[in-house]
């Protein structure tokens, strides 16, 4: 087993430990909020993903919209992660800075608000 000394081997299971910590650390690996895109993505029908890029004060964060305009936001690694989470669960994704936010969105968001203000009576 090893004491650290350069060149002396680790065991695989103390090597393999080590790589999966250190790519979590680096932003890959599976996150608690790469579990809600995904499941998410899986129990609504037509959603698309937007990249919204980091700024002073957020980070890059993967918003999910559906076909109805229902909508999550979750934080990611970066915009390459979130293209790579994208492909992987295969759903389109785009740029928010180039395409914008859909109008389904601000839609279904406009739908929303009026029926709290119904509620509240």
């Amino acid at each position: 087993m090893g004491s650290g000394v350069a060149g002396e081997k680790m065991p695989t299971a103390v090597r393999s430990t080590g790589v999966k910590l250190l790519g979590r650390l680096r932003g890959g690996g599976h996150s608690a909020e790469e579990a809600h895109l995904r499941e998410w993505a899986r129990s609504h029908a037509g959603v698309e993903a937007f990249v919204e890029p980091r700024t002073a004060v957020t980070e890059t964060t993967m918003l999910l919209v559906a076909a109805d305009g229902e909508w999550t936001r979750r934080r990611v690694a970066g915009p390459d992660a979130a293209r790579k989470l994208a492909r992987r669960i295969a759903i389109p994704v785009y740029d928010v800075q180039l395409v914008g936010y859909p109008q389904r969105m601000r839609d279904h968001d406009a739908r929303q608000r009026i029926l709290r203000r119904r509620a509240q009576g």
